[in-house]
């Protein structure tokens, strides 16, 4: 008899292990992502506003260069839906800086490499959690030869800057880093 009421309790308390277990699996809502995406359930749609270039210097192509490599990051990384202008997350702004400086001077003040850097300002908008909100700015760089022209690495290196400038952002937004 003592060892049916063994059995019997410890059938109980298996029972209940597993229905605590089952329980709480159903009331937690895990978000993961193997992009990094760490998105609400209730945002559905994007909008890439076009970012003009502001800068001094101008590169011809970056403005949209920048703005494709936006959009496409977006769809490729997200399973969000692109739209026009009225998006549950809207990204905005301008290309404020494209600036070549001198970088590890040498003796006679000569530089030995250069830096270009470009510097991108978001105006983000999360239409479904608006504490979520924020304007920043975000910069990138690539040095390069000082033996050579900005002409000479441009096509090489624009667009390295752009994807480190676009990881940034996304990082900022979408994985909430």
């Amino acid at each position: 008899m003592k060892r049916d009421s063994i059995f019997f309790s410890g059938g109980i308390i298996a029972v209940a292990l597993v229905f605590f277990c089952i329980a709480g699996f159903y009331s937690c809502k895990i978000s993961y992502s193997f992009t990094g995406a760490n998105i609400s359930a209730d945002v559905k749609t994007f909008s890439v506003l076009y970012f003009p270039n502001r800068a001094r210097l101008i590169n011809p192509t970056l403005s949209n260069d920048f703005t494709e490599k936006l959009k496409e990051k977006m769809q490729k990384q997200t399973s969000l839906k692109e739209e026009k202008e009225t998006g549950d997350l809207i990204f905005e702004g301008q290309i404020t800086d494209y600036d070549v400086r001198p970088m590890a001077i040498q003796k006679e003040d000569m530089a030995a490499q250069n830096r270009l850097t470009i510097t991108v300002r978001l105006k983000y908008t999360n239409n479904k959690d608006h504490e979520q909100d924020f304007d920043r700015s975000f910069s990138a760089y690539e040095d390069f030869s000082s033996s050579m022209n900005l002409n000479d690495v441009e096509s090489s290196i624009v667009p390295e800057i752009i994807e480190k400038l676009i990881e940034d952002i996304f990082n900022a937004t979408i994985a909430n880093w």
